[in-house]
Parts: C-alpha cells; structure tokens; sequence
C-alpha cells in the first residue's frame, strides 16, 4: 500500500510538473511575440523615416512607452568632435544637446561598452546634471546601454530616465540592448545621410561663396568679405585675413574701424600668424593660452578672450605664400579636420581674387603715389600728346604759368608757348625728330609778364612698346624766391622753410595740432664727457645724434631742436600723416636699438657705454615761431610737450628705457609689446595719466620670458591698484622668477611693502604722485 501511494504521488508531481513547463513555455513564447511585434514596429517605423531627427523621434516614443518611463534619448557619437549628441529631448526643448564623450553616465557606458542601472542619480558620482540644468528636466534614475554594430564597436548610447513604475530590472536593459541592436544600422545609415546631404548643402553654399567673392576687385572690401564668410562658414566668432607686404616684411589686413576702414600690421615672423606664415603649415590650437606662440597682448588690449586658433597659410597658383587666414573660437568646441580642410579649400579659391584685388590695389597706390607724387613735385611737368595738345599739368606748373589748371589742360602747346616762349617749341620738334632728352639749363622764360630763371628738360613719352605716347616738359625754377628757400632749408626743416617763405609774418602767429612729442635724454653723460673731454665730447655728440636724427627722419619726424645731450621732436607737426603715434613709437624703437649697436661698437674699442631714455606724448600742442621779426626760434609749447618731458625723466625712477603716455597708447594702430605701469599725477598736475613701457626693442637675451613677465606683472598691478598689496607680491615675484633682472617688478614690491606699513586710506586707486620733474 505504501509504494502504490508513493507512486501515484511521484505521477501526480509529474503531471503537475509537465503542467508548470507548459505555462512558462506559454509565457516565454509571449514574450517572444512581444518583442518580435515591437522590433517590427520598430523597423517598420525607421525604415519609412529618411532624416535623422525622424528615425530619432521614432525611436524615442516608442521606447518610453514600451520600457514604461518619462523620458528616453538617442546619443551618437560625433568623431570630429569627440560629442555624444542628440536632437530629440522630450517636453518642450527640442534643440541638439551635446556633451564629450567621457562626460556623464553617458560617457562611462560609451568608455566601457558596459550597460549602468542607477537607481538614485543623487548618489552617483558619475551623473551629470548639466543637461538637467539646460532643459529643465530632474532625472531621479535611469537606465543607459551602448548602441553597437554588428562588430561590437560602440558609436552611442541609448538612455531612459525615470521608470513611472518601480525600478529599472534587467529585463529593462535587455529590451533597451535589442532594441539598439534592431536600430543601430538604421541610425548610422540616416547619419550618413544627413552628413552627405550637409556637405552636399556647403558644397553649393561654398561655390556660391566663392563665385560672389571672386568678383570683387576692391581690396579693403575683399577682405572684409573672406573673413565674413570664413566666421560664417566655420561657425567662428572672428576671422582675420593677413596679406603680406614684401616691402616692409609684415603682414597686414584691413578691418572696420567706427565709420572707416582701419589697417593692422605686425611682422611676419611674429605670433601664431607669423608661425604659419613662416613655415606654410597650419596650425590647430584648441586652447590658445596653452601654446607659447600665442601673444595674449592683443586680448589684453581689446577685451576679446582668444580659446581656439585655426590658422592656414594662403598660397598663389604658383605656390607662393602671400599671406595667411586665421579664425578664432569655434563655437561648440575646438576646430576639426573637416575645418582645416573646408578652410584650405576656400583659400585656396579665392586666392586668386585676393592676388588680382592685391595687384589691382597696388595699381592705384601706385597711381595715387604718381599722381601725389607729381603734384608735390616743386618742378613744373607739363605732358602733351602726339599732336602737342597738354593733356597734364601738376601744381608747380600752374604756379609757374600763373593759370588755373583748367585754364591750362587741352590747350594747344603753341597757345601756350608762344613769344618769347616760342623756342621751347623748337625743342619739343627737335626731340621728336631726334629721339634725344633735351636739356636746357639757366634758361629765361616769361609768362604773365613774370620772368623767371629755369632749366627746362623736354622727352619723348613712349609705351613698352616703343610707340611714340607724346612728350614731358619738365619746368625746374631758379628764381631767387626757390634758392632763399634752399639756403634757408640748410638752417631749419625744408617743410618750415617753405612755409616761412610762403607765408611770412603770418607763420609767427602759431596753430595748435595734435602731434606725438618725444623727448630723449643720454644716461651718465656726465662721465663720458669728463672721460672724452671737450673734443671728445662734441665728436661723440655728433656721432650720437647722427644715428638719433637718422631714426627720426626715417619715420618723417621733425627735430625740434638739440638741449646739450637731449633731443627734441615731434611727429605730425607742421604736416600730419595719420599715423603719428606709429611713426613716433618705430622711430623710438630705432633710435634704442641705434644707441645699443653704438654702444657696443664704443665699448669694443674700450670706451664706456652709452644708453638713453625716451618719453613720448600725444597731445595738443601750440607750434610757431616764437620770437621777432628780425630772430625767430621755431618750437612747441604745451602741456603734451611738458608731460613728455615729464616721462622721459621717469624713465629712472622706473628703470625703463622707453615710456609713453596712454594719450599715446590708444591711438597706435600697430601691436607693440608694452606693458601698464602706473597710474601717475606728474609735478604741477592734479589728473593721473596712465602710463606704459614699451619692450619692442628688446631681444630674448635683455629680456628673457618676456610675455610671461608681462602676464605674471598686468595681474600684480591690477591687484595693486585694488590694494591687494600681498597677492600683488606674489606675482611681481613671479615676475622676477622669471626675469632676475626686471627691476620694476622689485620695485613694486618694494612699493607694496610701504604700502603695507603705512596703508592708503578708502580712496586709494593705485594713483602715484610723482613728486620730481
């Protein structure tokens, strides 16, 4: 009895058993189904979608609904910027998020390959909620799988966020994983797709670009077009196109300015610019305070914050190097491959119009110079056709023939010549028939009753060609009016000369412009001179101030006048050129650098050295005459003239060889290096100045590490103008650190120790009163 209950309760759990397999088959089966109706949905609804944002939009609503949560995302990976990103974000943001690879639990399950369950975000270490913050979102768990191809490589991720009911299980994550299994061909085809049809929309937008830029001829408004369009096209905050100037070694780009049209300049060989331009490569900087090449002085000057730097050189159709094209801060991240190429391509097509807008500028400077240069000329020039018709006069000619060029332009040279004139005529047959230059010297021509003394060259105007274009008359005046103002020119500035004869008296009256004043001063003069004694002393002085007045004329300043071993001059005075300040800092640079090379040249032949210091100032100054009418002293006067003066002496107490005024500093269009110095109310005074060193003249061996002590110093004077006199410290120190020899940085911390014993009150806003002339 016992075995027969034994056995019918062993076929009892048998049939309950085969019963149980039966449900669970039945159950798994309908899962099965499930997850087959849902991938089929799935691929039916991607495969009728073309576009990217379409297949992710599928893709999100349907895994929210069947993984049962608030919110599901799409992230591919970006290879030229290294970015997960997505366009689809549920609720009302819909814009592309993207963020770096390794950021986030994103970035850990795209590092890893590895599928994370979070539970709780708050207490992960490895969430971020930077995309929470940009869209308003608060994800409290989620649930994140790589999207892999068939080969097991990882090209995104698939998140979900917020389970509505309990918590994410693994089934959770294996639906998720077959799901990115079932979309990842679909997402990758609809990429490649929408990457095609991008470049396929730049590519037209590019030869659009190209076609409408290749018509413009006008130089300035050329440039300004390439670099609109390189921002444009690159997705950059600011571009700059640099074309080299063989004549002076710099590169150089026009940019608006207010209402006109400004140039920068700067050499060649300097900064990043200079560096590819140097070497014809590109260069990629993503963090441009990161590469010792970068000069952050342009930032400091003008505010803008410099973070990436692409950089290409711009070659002609035979190869030459004419310039470079230099973009600044991509938006969304560092500059791509795809960027180094799109940016090359594009120069390289407009190079063309640049070189024939280029030669086409060159052209009509060289006219305008032409056409300046003959109507500055003091001789009289006259041309005239092949049938002796004047077809060009300038203004010397009219003032020798006493008539309005109107009066004088297409008239018959035999109406015009005529008279006792008559034998220039004769001349002007005989150089037609001969093919010979005439030249008729200390000759006596009459016109409007005035006789004047002259040598008069005629020639033959001929085109490469050697076809006959016409003939020059060429009118030099010898009348006593010319040979005073010759005479006089050997005393004083031929341009003062000229006015004083053409002005007379009224040249003692006096104007007031603006200039750039300079004032330079010898250092230990004093024992040089009890070293070399009298003799010595003035052939030194000559020496010396034939290599100052070299500097100074070579940049169209006027000497002023010599004060025993100082020099003064000005820039802009009596005839301005629109870029005094410039012309005044290049000459300054020169004349250190002159008195340097001198210096050595003294000392090889066992002499002491000799050095200087300068002091510029641009203001409005009073220039004129000064004195009778019997002796004048043309000079200026003026407080500009004072403060330049003023910072010429400060260079001692600054331990500085050349220092400008901020008057000075705001008007320069080139890029100097220089650093902010003080803020000073000089003697007789009440409003500070700002004032600045200049370090241009310097080499790596007089001033080592040059940009880091000027970084290291604009950040301990800006701390020592908030009185923060021990931070301040700090970085003068760096500065010496750096420079063992830079004494303006000690004596700054010598200054904010004083400060330190005896504090300023409330008021203090870094001002010092200079109490010495």
């Amino acid at each position: 009895m016992r075995d027969e209950a034994n056995s019918t309760a062993t076929r009892v759990r048998s049939t309950m058993d085969r019963r149980s397999d039966a449900t669970l088959t039945d159950i798994e089966n309908g899962d099965k189904l499930r997850r087959f109706d849902l991938m089929l949905r799935i691929t039916k609804r991607v495969s009728g979608t073309e576009s990217l944002d379409e297949v992710l939009n599928a893709l999100v609503e349907l895994t929210s609904q069947e993984i049962g949560c608030e919110r599901s995302s799409f992230f591919l990976n970006d290879v030229q910027t290294s970015e997960l990103y997505s366009r689809v974000a549920q609720g009302v943001t819909t814009r592309e998020i993207r963020f770096h690879h390794s950021k986030g639990v994103a970035g850990a399950v795209f590092g890893s390959g590895e599928a994370i369950i979070v539970e709780d975000t708050s207490a992960d270490p490895r969430f971020n909620n930077k995309v929470d913050e940009d869209t308003g979102f608060k994800t409290e768990s989620l649930l994140c799988v790589p999207l892999k191809t068939g080969k097991g490589d990882v090209v995104g991720v698939a998140q979900c966020l917020n389970k509505r009911t309990g918590t994410f299980t693994e089934q959770d994550r294996i639906l998720l994983e077959e799901i990115g299994d079932q979309v990842v061909p679909a997402l990758l085809s609809s990429q490649i797709v929408e990457r095609m049809q991008t470049a396929r929309a730049q590519e037209m937008d590019f030869l659009n670009i190209v076609a409408d830029i290749t018509s413009e001829l006008e130089l300035g408004s050329l440039l300004q077009r390439v670099m609109s369009e390189a921002t444009r096209m690159l997705r950059a905050e600011r571009s700059t196109l640099f074309l080299n100037d063989e004549k002076t070694n710099q590169l150089f780009s026009r940019v608006a300015q207010g209402e006109k049209i400004g140039e920068i300049r700067l050499p060649n060989h300097v900064g990043i610019a200079g560096a590819v331009f140097t070497s014809g490569a590109t260069v990629n900087i993503p963090y441009a305070y990161a590469d010792l090449r970068f000069n952050p002085s342009f930032d400091k000057q003008t505010g803008f914050f410099t973070r990436s730097i692409l950089c290409t050189p711009v070659l002609n159709k035979q190869g030459k190097m004419i310039g470079v094209t230099q973009v600044l801060n991509k938006r969304g991240g560092p500059f791509t491959a795809e960027d180094e190429s799109r940016l090359k391509a594009f120069t390289a097509q407009v190079a063309i119009a640049l070189e024939n807008a280029k030669l086409f500028d060159d052209v009509q400077k060289m006219k305008n110079y032409n056409d300046s240069m003959l109507q500055s000329m003091s001789n009289g020039v006259l041309t005239l056709d092949a049938a002796n018709k004047i077809v060009t006069c300038n203004l010397a000619g009219c003032s020798i023939l006493r008539m309005g060029k109107e009066d004088i332009i297409g008239q018959e040279a035999a109406d015009l010549f005529c008279g006792k004139n008559a034998w220039v005529l004769d001349r002007i047959a005989k150089v037609k028939e001969d093919h010979q230059t005439d030249v008729s010297m200390d000759v006596e021509l009459e016109f409007e009753d005035n006789n004047i003394s002259a040598n008069v060259t005629i020639m033959l105007l001929n085109a490469d060609d050697k076809a006959n274009l016409g003939t020059m008359i060429m009118i030099e005046d010898f009348s006593a009016e010319k040979r005073v103002k010759a005479t006089m020119a050997r005393y004083m500035d031929p341009a003062i000369a000229a006015q004083m004869i053409e002005k007379g008296a009224e040249m003692l009256g006096g104007s007031s412009a603006l200039s750039t004043v300079l004032f330079s001063d010898i250092r230990g003069f004093t024992p040089i001179t009890e070293e070399l004694g009298a003799q010595g002393t003035v052939r030194f002085l000559n020496e010396y101030f034939t290599i100052m007045v070299e500097c100074i004329d070579a940049e169209g300043g006027m000497l002023d006048k010599f004060i025993g071993d100082a020099i003064m001059a000005a820039f802009g005075l009596p005839i301005g050129h629109g870029d005094d300040e410039d012309r005044a800092m290049r000459a300054s640079i020169a004349m250190i650098r002159g008195c340097h090379k001198y210096s050595a040249e003294r000392v090889a032949r066992g002499m002491k050295p000799c050095a200087m210091g300068i002091g510029l100032n641009t203001d409005m100054v009073v220039s004129g005459n000064i004195g009778s009418a019997k002796r004048m002293n043309y000079t200026l006067i003026g407080d500009g003239v004072n403060l330049a003066a003023r910072l010429e002496s400060a260079c001692k107490q600054y331990h500085a060889q050349m220092l400008i005024s901020e008057n000075t500093q705001k008007r320069l269009r080139g890029t100097y290096r220089m650093r902010d110095i003080d803020l000073v109310v000089v003697k007789g005074k009440t409003e500070p100045v700002g004032v600045y060193e200049v370090l241009d003249f310097h080499t790596e061996d007089s001033f080592p590490n040059m940009m880091d002590v000027m970084g290291y110093f604009a950040d301990g004077i800006r701390k020592y103008r908030r009185a923060s006199f021990t931070d301040a410290i700090r970085d003068f120190e760096r500065c010496l650190a750096a420079n063992p020899h830079d004494a303006l940085s000690q004596t700054y911390i010598d200054r904010c120790h004083t400060l330190m014993a005896h504090p300023p009150g409330d008021d203090w806003t870094g001002v010092w009163i200079m109490k010495e002339k």
